[in-house]
């Protein structure tokens, strides 16, 4: 990591670097245990001030010419563009992504997510006659966004683009394990031209920080994107000002294999997506549900395919898997493995312990279990690690009703030898996004989920719609 980024770690409020706090909260390096950073550890007053600045700057901002707003995300983007591989290294060394995966997919994401929300502004319906009336959306006001650790840059920049776009200002909480890319994207901001006080940045816990933003009187929007137990949180603390909050919250997300799919690129992308950072992704695939005929072929192949997932040091442009974001991650990971074991799910490959030839560090066995049940634990609980359950089911009936039998909605996938019958099935799906033999992400479509997996959408126009109130004018 470049020494500029261990030196971005203060507050950023009303377009400028800030103090205070009770103290400092370590950044530490999950592959190494070293601390390679401190934060100020926020709270209350911190919130007040970068709220004040918020609103401050929100009568400007909300009439600067949507255009003019559209082109200063194209500039952020930019400079993150400009910026990419010093970004790249910090997440990496931050929260343990591999660096190939942090260049690609953790710059990727935020890339292209930014330019469509910039680029559908101006088709956007920012007004339309219904009768004698005229509708018209205006931004929401002061957004919260309080944000996890797994992709520290994508899921600000999911908030922060269309919030700007919408002609809202935003307080930003970021994750305490993951802090460093926020402070860099602020200066970011600053060099783009962005005006004081629309973007404020205060490092915190969630229950200090994280909450006073969340019940803030003069927040009129909280954007959460976390844990089920820390959403039903802020929910509960903003339910004080009636604000609006938009939630993405955990997965335990199903891959359908149809009888007729292609078990061989099933297998390879199914595997690839449960794995995908580490498993540490609330989309990931952490279910493979597949004919009950098929079920040790499919085993097999899965066994075959999880050797090329090398663990190791995430600066090596080799390594597939890194560390989990934390020590705590990695114990929380492992007390999962643990009691599937005990629950008498088969272990088929990876299991408790650390990696071979790993001594130290956040890291865990990428772990697959077969003939899993839908009562085990593991099939039930989101455990945000590389950790995939093999479930057989009988019938597409079964596969369906198994699929929807978790508390969460959020992400899916099935893979069907034709794409009608796969479509057919993920219409059954109780699920915000399913992917079709493979299909491709699309950084406009709707993300967001159902049941417990959280409430509203982000991405393209319906994370544009999150950020805006409709207004009658009667003529």
């Amino acid at each position: 990591m470049s020494a500029s980024i261990g030196t971005l770690t203060d507050h950023w409020i009303d377009g400028a670097r800030a103090t205070g706090g009770d103290g400092t909260i370590p950044v530490v390096n999950p592959a190494t245990g070293e601390t390679i950073a401190e934060v100020p550890r926020g709270g209350r007053a911190e919130i007040d001030a970068a709220v004040l600045a918020a609103r401050q700057a929100f009568g400007s901002w909300s009439r600067v010419p949507l255009e003019d707003r559209a082109a200063l995300v194209l500039r952020i983007r930019e400079g993150i563009k400009n910026r990419h591989e010093e970004l790249a290294r910090s997440i990496t060394a931050e929260m343990g992504s591999p660096i190939t995966f942090s260049r690609t997919v953790q710059l990727g994401m935020p890339m292209a997510t930014s330019k469509g929300v910039a680029g559908l502004a101006a088709d956007f319906a920012w007004s339309e006659e219904v009768g004698n009336s005229l509708v018209v959306r205006e931004p929401v006001g002061v957004v919260g966004a309080i944000t996890p650790w797994n992709y520290p840059l994508h899921q600000v920049v999911a908030k922060v683009a269309p919030a700007l776009i919408a002609g809202c200002t935003v307080v930003l909480k970021p994750s305490e394990v993951a802090p460093l890319t926020a402070g860099v994207l602020a200066e970011i901001t600053a060099d783009a031209g962005l005006p004081a006080g629309v973007f404020n940045v205060v490092h915190g816990t969630g229950p200090e920080a994280g909450e006073a933003l969340a019940a803030h009187p003069g927040v009129d929007m909280v954007s959460f994107t976390g844990s089920v137990a820390a959403g039903r949180r802020v929910q509960e603390v903003a339910a004080g000002t009636i604000k609006r909050v938009a939630l993405e919250l955990g997965g335990k997300s199903a891959n359908i294999v149809l009888d007729d799919a292609d078990l061989t690129k099933a297998v390879k992308v199914g595997l690839g997506n449960c794995f995908i950072n580490g498993g540490q992704t609330c989309t990931a695939w952490t279910r493979l549900l597949v004919p009950a005929s098929l079920h040790d072929e499919v085993v097999e192949q899965l066994v075959a395919a999880s050797a090329k997932y090398t663990v190791g040091d995430p600066t090596e442009d080799s390594t597939r898997i890194g560390p989990m974001s934390s020590d705590t991650q990695r114990s929380r990971v492992e007390s999962y493995i643990n009691r599937g074991v005990s629950e008498g799910a088969e272990l088929v490959a990876g299991g408790p312990g650390l990696p071979e030839g790993l001594s130290s560090g956040a890291y865990v066995r990428p772990t697959i279990f077969a003939s899993v049940r839908s009562d085990m634990t593991i099939a039930q609980e989101e455990i945000f690690g590389p950790v995939l359950a093999v479930m057989p089911y009988s019938d597409v009936d079964e596969a369906v009703e198994i699929a929807n039998s978790t508390i969460y909605g959020l992400a899916g996938a099935v893979f069907a030898g034709s794409q009608e019958r796969g479509v057919e099935v993920a219409r059954r799906m109780r699920t915000g996004q399913v992917d079709v033999n493979g299909g491709a992400f699309n950084p406009v479509a709707p993300f967001g989920g159902y049941k417990q997996s959280g409430t509203g959408r982000e991405l393209g126009r319906y994370g544009l719609e999150e950020f805006l109130e409709v207004k009658s004018i009667q003529l």
